[in-house]
């Protein structure tokens, strides 16, 4: 029997093992694109942001249409073969909106330190931040998450059959 503690377990182990994001929007015609970003996640409520150019494809159709969907996944391989059992990942739903100038220091720090681990580095990629305010060519992304799935692997050893299991998003509590 799987418990809402081992959902907590392996949400927080796919947060914080996941390098990439995908992240799935749509033109305002309803033109579909994927985009692989790298990210930090936030908690309470989760959230996750990302950095991206303002003429990028889904940061466009972000502008018109706001609501996203994405995944993150864990492959379990060394190289050498997968290990079906160190395998998992996440979907998600939610809304994605640019961070406004007055709430960029609640995620700036945090984001380059999550994505440029090495402070040397960060030092040579990590943008000042004003060069992510208008009317600079670069933003920082905060994705809002609505809805959270997990693999469930309760099964699929036995049918093969691919299925999600939705969790609450409070399950994670660090």
């Amino acid at each position: 029997m799987v418990t809402v503690d081992d959902l907590a377990e392996r949400m927080k182990r796919v947060l914080d093992t996941a390098r990439y994001l995908n992240l799935a929007t749509a033109s305002e015609e309803g033109d579909p694109w994927v985009a692989t970003l790298e990210y930090a996640w936030f908690a309470d409520p989760l959230r996750f942001v990302f950095g991206s150019a303002t003429t990028s494809r889904h940061s466009r159709h972000l502008r018109a249409r706001p609501e996203v969907s994405g995944s993150l996944f864990i492959t379990g391989s060394d190289g050498a073969g997968v290990d079906i059992a160190s395998v998992d990942g996440a979907q998600f739903t939610g809304r994605c909106t640019e961070i406004p100038p007055d709430r960029l220091d609640d995620y700036y720090a945090r984001f380059y330190e999550t994505v440029f681990p090495e402070p040397q580095q960060r030092a040579q990629w990590q943008l000042r931040p004003m060069l992510l305010q208008p009317p600079a060519a670069h933003r920082l992304y905060l994705v809002e998450v609505h809805r959270w799935w997990l693999i469930d692997t309760r099964t699929w050893t036995e049918d093969r059959i691919d299925r999600r299991i939705e969790i609450p998003l409070d399950a994670h509590k660090d």
